[in-house]
């Protein structure tokens, strides 16, 4: 039987690297793809079970190409973590065609792309998709239009896949993690003349476990979901944001 293996996009740092570390931990052979030479070589030297995929996924071709070169390094394929994503700030008017089709692309077309590649390697293996939306896929927050629509579009993804794919034996759900302790809560903070203590302190007020989430935690969240363990689990999305959205509207 061949050794299982995991594709895992924004592998280059926060949640996707460790994920990447997670899941070669469990015995995955990881293909960690980034757009950062650097950084994604550094995740791979972390681990004989990682290997580094370079590049930009912009466009249907890319994702095809990645997904075939993950097959061919694996002979196969058993899980697919879409992780990378971008965030630009905006309300509607403060959004350029720029960024909204950037962030569409980032963080909806490519993770279709990359499923739709995959499909017929999870097939044959019974396999996993796991897509790293956000809590606020499912309640907006301010100023973040195109973020919201993109996550909110993630989310619905993978239950259309599920009800489409299930049947197969393919199990797809989504992950919506709150604020995390990332690359990406710092930099618009910082912008504002926070430094790091006085982010996570502001991160963590919004939350009910007073704490905002490690990568770690996601990780092992999307360990769970590759897993057996998970196998009755299809077609869900998981908050993991410390109880934020528990008391909504309360």
């Amino acid at each position: 039987m061949p050794e299982k293996s995991a594709l895992v996009t924004g592998a280059s740092s926060g949640i996707g690297a460790a994920i990447a570390r997670r899941l070669a931990r469990d015995g995955y052979r990881v293909m960690a793809a980034g757009r950062d030479a650097g950084r994604t070589q550094a995740i791979a030297a972390e681990s004989d079970r990682i290997q580094a995929w370079v590049g930009e996924l912009a466009t249907s071709a890319d994702c095809t190409r990645l997904v075939a070169d993950c097959a061919k390094a694996f002979d196969g394929l058993d899980v697919l973590v879409n992780n990378a994503g971008i965030y630009a700030p905006g309300t509607a008017e403060e959004t350029s065609d720029r960024i909204w089709q950037e962030t569409m692309a980032v963080n909806l077309s490519v993770p279709f792309y990359l499923c739709r590649a995959a499909l017929p390697l999870l097939r044959a293996r019974k396999g996993a998709i796991v897509n790293i939306a956000s809590n606020w896929g499912l309640g907006a927050g301010k100023k973040a239009v195109a973020y919201c629509a993109s996550k909110g579009g993630l989310v619905l993804l993978s239950k259309a896949l599920t009800v489409d794919h299930a049947a197969e034996g393919i199990r797809i759900n989504a992950i919506c993690p709150g604020d995390v302790d990332t690359p990406m809560l710092f930099r618009d903070s910082m912008a504002r003349g926070l430094d790091r203590e006085a982010v996570l302190r502001e991160s963590a007020a919004s939350t009910r476990s007073g704490r905002v989430t490690t990568p770690e935690e996601v990780a092992g969240l999307v360990a769970y979901l590759a897993s057996p363990e998970a196998a009755q689990v299809n077609g869900e999305t998981i908050v993991m944001d410390g109880g934020s959205m528990a008391g909504a509207g309360s």
